[in-house]
This record gives structure tokens, sequence and C-alpha cells, in this order.
């Protein structure tokens, strides 16, 4: 996987051949004052290929999970850690929504305007309806910096919790619900 070895400040300089939705990212955050450096590279399709874009961006990306339940009335985009690993069980008993199981590819297009790997915060700004239910686990609330795609996986963008919970978020009226799921790495080591 290549990555430029450039850390970039803000949006790039030339948008040639940057999809829309990626463009209109960038847009937003400038529009609210948000501030943000860049990463390129090829497509990130795994946490593998992610840790490897972390170490130039200077924060860790997180995981971002579309789910929905069985009669997919209740969509959820989820963050959390890259490798902290999901356990669907753990999730449901604190939201109360039970069966929950990955959204297919046409719900995510259709919700958030983005292809599976490129699922992110920044996407809601596409949920004009709010059909989808912003989750942060407890420790990417509490982060003070995190990556995460710009609606397309071949970028990526160091954000500030803070930020995104003061400007970004109540621009688009969303109010994210809190949990705090378990580390099972920490039970299996014990």
């Amino acid at each position: 996987m290549h990555i430029d070895p450039n850390l970039y400040q803000g949006r790039p300089a030339d948008c040639t051949g940057r999809l829309d939705r990626e463009i209109a990212c960038y847009d937003l955050l400038d529009a609210l004052g948000i501030s943000y450096t860049r990463a390129d590279h090829d497509a990130a399709n795994t946490i593998a290929d992610c840790h490897a874009i972390e170490g130039l961006l200077g924060a860790a990306i997180c995981k971002n999970l579309v789910l929905c339940n069985r009669q997919k009335t209740d969509f959820y985009l989820l963050l959390m850690e890259g490798d902290k690993p999901f356990r669907t069980k753990d999730l449901s008993k604190q939201i109360g929504s039970s069966r929950l199981s990955f959204a297919a590819p046409e719900d995510m297009e259709q919700y958030l305007g983005v292809t599976p790997g490129s699922a992110t915060i920044l996407s809601l700004m596409n949920d004009k309806e709010h059909r989808v239910k912003l989750i942060l686990d407890k420790s990417i609330a509490e982060a003070d910096r995190f990556g995460c795609h710009p609606c397309i996986n071949t970028s990526t963008l160091n954000l500030s919790m803070p930020e995104m919970r003061a400007k970004f978020l109540p621009h688009l009226g969303i109010e994210p619900m809190l949990v705090d799921l378990p580390d099972v790495r920490e039970e299996t080591d014990a």
C-alpha cells in the first residue's frame, strides 16, 4: 500500500480527480472552522492498512461500523477504537436494540452516501433525514484527536473530537449516543 509521505494542512490544493463527496467534507469542515491535517494513500480497506497510516497522521484511526436492526428500521454508525473487538451483544444491551447486524452496502449508499470502507462520522452530513444514529464508544468520545476518512478511504484526516462535538455535530443537529463497550482484549489477557 502506497502512502504519500507528506502530511498536508487542510484540503487538497488541487481537487482534480477527487470525488464530490470528499470535496463536500472539506467544504463543510472549512465552513465550520474545523482545522485538520490530511494524509493521502491508496485505499485503506482494513484496520491493518489504517495502522500503516497512523504514524504519519499522528492520530489513531477509529473503526466505523454501520449497523442496523433486523427489521432495518433503525440504523447506527458506531465509532470505536480500531483494535477493539466488536461484540454485538455488548452494544445491543447498551442501546436497547436486539438483533443488530451490519448494514448492507446499498443502505450505506442510501443513507450515508458512502461505500463500504468509507463510512465515517463525516458521512453523517449526507443523512439529511437523520436515519442513522451516531454512537460513540467512550474511548473515542473522550479522545482529543482521532483519524477518519473524508467519505472515501484514499485519504485520512486528523480531527479534534472536542471540535467535532462542539461544532460539526450541533451543525447537523446530532446528539450522539455514548456507550462504554468492554475491551475483550483485556478479558483474554487476564
